[in-house]
C-alpha cells in the first residue's frame, strides 16, 4: 500500500474565495452569517445562511464554460484551479490517465431543478433549458473539472450526503493506495441556498430558526436549534508519496487513515449509542498505526443540532474511552455553517493548516456547553499547540460516517 500525501489545497468558502483568507478568517475566529439574500425568506422559518460572497466564475473559467454550469462546478473548478497551482503539477508532464478525479456534491443543481421546474409549469415543456441535465446532475462537478483541466484517469462522484467531502477524500486516498491512480483530485461542492432548499431542510427542523448571525450556528452548546447552511467547495490534491518526491513538490501532509461505516439506523438521526461513528474513527487510527491515545485533537461534525453533537460526543468516548477527555474537539461549522457535501473537504483542509500552523480554532458561539457535552469543545478563544494528527469525522444522512486522519509531514 502506496503513502499518501496532499501537495495542493483549494476553498471557495463563506469566509474567503481561497484557502489563505478563509484560514486567516479560522484563526480570528470570524463568522460568514447573515441574512439570506439570494432570495425573499421572510416567510422561511430559517432565514440565516453562509452565502459565499463576491464569487465570479468568468475570473476563474472561461464565460462560455461557467454558463455551462450550476454553480456547485463552477466552485469546483475555482477551487481545483487554486490547489492544483498550490500543487505545482504539470499536466503536459504527467500521463493524463494517471491523474483521477474524486469530487462529490450532496445535492446537486437543486437551483437548476426549481428553476426548470418554474418554467415547465408555467411556459411549457418546450421552454425548458436543453442543458437542464448536464446542469444539475452532481457527478458534473467532478465532470467539469476533468473537463477544465485534462485529467483522464478514474473520475468518481461520491454522494453521502454530508459525508460526501470525507468520503470523497477518502476513496480517492484508497485509489492511490492501491495503484488506480498517481495523483487525485479530491473534495467536494455544494450550492442549494435556495427556495426549494430552505425550505426542505427547515421543514425536516434541522436548521437553526435564529435570526442572530451571532447566535445561529452553536455547535455543543445548550441552546443549539439546528445547522446553518451552507455553501463552497474544498479540494485537494493527493499524490503518492513517490510521485511527488519525484516530481520535487512540497508536501504539506499525510494521509494515514480512512475509516467508513453506516448505522443502519435512521434516515436522519445518527444512532443513539454513537457505535458506527466510533468505528469509523477507530478504523481510520488502526490504519495508521497509531494508539488511540496519540490522537490529540478531532474536528467534529458538529452540526449544532440536538442529535447530531449529543450522539456525536457519544461516538468519540466510545472510540476513546477516557482519552476522550483530553482530546481538543471543534467544529469548523461554527464559523462557515453546514456545507453539507463540501463539508468535510473543507474541514479536511482546516485540518492540514492547523497541523501547519499548530493551532486549534475555537468553536465560535459556544458559551455553555449542554448536558452530557462534558468534553473539552476549545472555548472561548482558539489554542496554540503542536499537532501530529488531526482527525476529521463527517456523518451524513441515511447513516454514513467516515473518519480521516491527517499526519504531519514527516520523511
Amino acid at each position: 500500500m502506496r503513502r499518501v500525501v496532499v501537495t495542493g489545497m483549494g476553498a471557495i468558502t463563506p469566509m474567503g474565495l481561497n484557502v489563505e483568507e478563509f484560514f486567516e478568517n479560522v484563526k480570528a475566529g470570524n463568522h460568514g452569517f447573515g441574512m439570506i439574500t439570494r432570495f425573499d425568506a421572510s416567510e422561511y422559518k430559517a432565514k440565516v445562511a453562509a452565502e459565499v460572497k463576491g464569487f465570479v466564475g468568468k475570473n476563474y473559467m472561461d464565460f462560455k464554460s461557467a454558463k455551462r454550469m450550476e454553480l456547485f462546478s463552477q466552485y469546483a473548478v475555482a477551487a481545483t484551479k487554486e490547489a492544483l497551482e498550490q500543487s505545482g503539477l504539470d499536466m503536459e508532464k504527467e500521463d493524463p490517465f494517471r491523474v483521477g478525479v474524486s469530487i462529490g456534491s450532496g445535492i446537486g443543481g437543486l437551483e437548476t431543478m426549481e428553476r426548470e421546474y418554474a418554467k415547465l409549469t408555467q411556459k411549457g415543456p418546450s421552454r425548458v433549458n436543453p442543458l437542464m441535465v448536464p446542469l444539475m446532475i452532481s457527478n458534473m462537478a467532478a465532470g467539469n473539472v476533468s473537463i477544465a483541466y485534462g485529467l483522464k484517469g478514474k473520475s468518481i462522484n461520491v454522494v453521502t450526503a454530508c459525508a460526501t467531502g470525507t468520503h470523497s477524500i477518502g476513496e480517492a486516498y484508497r485509489s492511490i493506495q492501491v495503484g488506480d491512480a498517481d495523483v487525485m483530485v479530491a473534495g467536494g461542492t455544494e450550492s442549494c441556498i435556495c427556495p426549494l432548499g430552505v425550505a426542505g431542510f427547515a421543514a425536516l427542523t434541522a436548521l437553526s430558526s435564529s435570526e442572530d448571525p451571532d447566535r445561529c450556528s452553536i455547535p455543543f452548546d445548550k441552546d443549539r436549534d439546528g445547522f446553518v447552511m451552507g455553501e463552497g467547495a474544498g479540494v485537494v490534491i493527493l499524490e503518492s508519496l513517490e510521485h511527488a518526491q519525484a516530481r520535487g513538490a512540497k508536501i504539506l501532509a499525510e494521509v494515514v487513515g480512512y475509516g467508513a461505516t453506516s448505522d443502519a439506523y435512521h434516515i436522519t438521526s445518527p444512532a443513539e449509542d454513537g457505535l458506527g461513528a466510533a468505528t469509523a474513527m477507530k478504523w481510520a487510527v488502526q490504519e495508521s498505526g497509531a494508539a488511540m491515545e496519540d490522537i490529540q485533537y478531532i474536528n467534529a461534525h458538529g452540526t449544532s443540532t440536538h442529535h447530531n453533537d449529543l450522539f456525536e460526543t457519544r461516538a468519540i468516548k466510545a472510540a476513546f474511552g477516557e482519552h476522550a477527555k483530553n482530546l481538543k474537539i471543534n467544529s469548523t461549522k461554527s464559523m462557515i455553517g453546514h456545507l453539507l457535501g463540501a463539508a468535510g473537504a473543507v474541514e479536511f483542509i482546516t485540518c492540514v493548516k492547523e497541523i501547519q500552523e499548530g493551532f486549534v480554532h475555537v468553536t465560535r458561539g459556544l458559551e455553555q456547553p449542554d448536558e452530557e457535552l462534558d468534553l473539552d469543545y476549545v472555548q472561548g478563544q482558539g489554542v496554540k499547540m503542536d499537532l501530529e494528527y488531526a482527525l476529521s469525522n463527517s456523518l451524513g444522512f441515511g447513516g454514513h460516517n467516515a473518519s480521516i486522519l491527517v499526519k504531519k509531514w514527516a520523511e
